[in-house]
């Protein structure tokens, strides 16, 4: 029964991760246009070209954005808006809609792991 109730469990858990909204593939296709023109400068891959260990890898996301691991897109979203320390604010370049779908884009990437 356990092995049973494992199974099940890693069975959600892989179609969480394989498959997502199209509401959602819509948002991350646009956001890596965004991603492209405004973040890879710096964010090539995923990386940091400026502090090497603030990627936007899911394990420093987690560590360095505060409540990532409580409401991952809205920790993102507050990042790409307000900027820190090297990264610039984007709340007047880009507009909410552009801002959703960057961090849609960037979350995905997140957990696909680059």
């Amino acid at each position: 029964m356990r092995i049973l109730l494992l199974i099940l469990l890693l069975a959600i858990a892989l179609f969480n991760v394989t498959f997502i909204s199209p509401a959602l593939a819509a948002e991350t296709s646009n956001g890596a246009k965004i991603f492209e023109a405004n973040c890879a400068s710096c964010h090539i891959g995923g990386g940091n070209i400026l502090i090497a260990e603030k990627t936007l890898k899911k394990e420093a996301l987690s560590k360095y954005l505060k409540n990532y691991d409580n409401d991952s897109i809205q920790a993102i979203i507050h990042q790409v808006e307000y900027g820190k320390n090297a990264m610039p604010a984007f709340k007047d370049k880009l507009t909410p809609e552009e801002i959703l779908q960057v961090a849609a884009y960037v979350f995905q990437n997140a957990e696909q792991g680059w």
